[in-house]
């Protein structure tokens, strides 16, 4: 690997007068930095980075760690980071949990070694655990779809508890008195409080809980939503309403639906949770409740630049909850 000490020899000029010609060009003469960087660019001179912060105490790299980079709410939430860290001159570096509570341990680890600035992070594990690499190595890091527990750090995420009432009463209003909810894990924050929110509205119309009906996925994308379509098409009566955790869920159950040939919203209303770009573009379009994803990640990393742009400065921990909105469209609405 050629290194800064390579090209100074090669140019006949100092390291410093090389790191000046990098760094600060105004410092040196025209006929030297002209020297100096045909003599990079001919031996292929790419300076360390990682290095450079390192020596200069900060790092202007951020981690982004999501649950399911499969799922466009994480993407929408990436890209409003994204913006937001290039508006405050930093980098990210975008990394894949697969909602796999060893994996997210595996890059808490790089992030260590490579001594970021910060971290946003959807943790898998839901009792955190990864987390404590982070504050044993000093490194901030905010909560992304979570609510904090810990007052060290910030958070920013949706009310998924009124998200999961405005679901159900909407389908209640349409006449439903029975809801088949079909969710992830019940260890999952969200799967729970979109099912919490979904009784307070039974409770609210007067229905016992016994009116949610559960059936239970092991992950949360479309193809556990096809199994979920056919089983809950085995269950007697047939229900007459859907709501899904997500829209990846509620896509499969669509799937599973339309191949038994079953009517939507005719024979079966769906209602989904993230109001995803494929939401409105579905064969029939998804009523869903929308997720504000980009201004979630745009926020993180406000709290998060806000948090390391400077050493030693007190910093208070928020924790800041968005609201949901319902979007109505063709899936839970009968025709005539």
């Amino acid at each position: 690997m050629i290194g800064i000490k390579d090209v100074a020899r090669e140019a006949g000029v100092s390291v410093g007068t090389v790191s000046n010609v990098i760094n600060r060009p105004d410092l040196v003469s025209e006929a030297t930095r002209v020297r100096v960087l045909s003599v990079i660019s001919r031996l292929g001179y790419v300076r360390s980075e990682s290095a450079r912060q390192l020596r200069a105490g900060a790092s202007r790299i951020v981690a982004l760690l999501v649950l399911d980079m499969g799922n466009p709410f994480f993407v929408d939430l990436a890209s409003g980071a994204e913006r937001a860290a290039r508006e405050a001159g930093l980098r990210v570096i975008v990394c894949n949990s697969a909602q796999d509570a060893a994996e997210e341990a595996d890059y808490v680890a790089l992030f260590t070694e490579l001594r970021v600035r910060g971290v946003l992070v959807t943790p898998a594990d839901p009792a955190g655990r990864s987390l404590e690499a982070l504050r044993r190595q000093n490194i901030p890091y905010v909560l992304t779809d979570r609510v904090s527990s810990d007052a060290d750090a910030c958070s920013v995420s949706v009310d998924d508890v009124t998200g999961g009432r405005l679901a159900a009463q909407h389908l209640i209003d349409a006449g439903h008195r029975s809801i088949v909810y079909v969710g992830g894990r019940a260890d999952v924050p969200q799967v729970r409080d979109r099912r919490a929110g979904a009784l307070a509205a039974l409770a609210g119309a007067g229905l016992p809980p016994s009116a949610l009906v559960d059936v239970t996925t092991g992950r949360l994308d479309v193809a556990a939503g096809r199994d979920a379509g056919a089983r809950l098409l085995g269950l007697g009566p047939r229900p007459g309403a859907v709501f899904c955790a997500n829209d990846l869920l509620t896509l499969g159950v669509l799937q599973s639906l339309f191949d038994a040939g079953v009517r939507v919203p005719d024979q079966m209303a769906i209602v989904g949770y993230d109001d995803i770009e494929f939401a409105a573009a579905a064969a029939v379009p998804l009523t869903s409740v929308r997720q504000p994803a980009a201004a979630m990640g745009r926020i993180a990393m406000e709290l998060l630049a806000e948090e390391t742009a400077q050493a030693g400065v007190p910093h208070t921990h928020r924790q800041i909850v968005l609201q949901p909105e319902l979007v109505v469209r063709s899936s839970s609405l009968r025709r005539g």
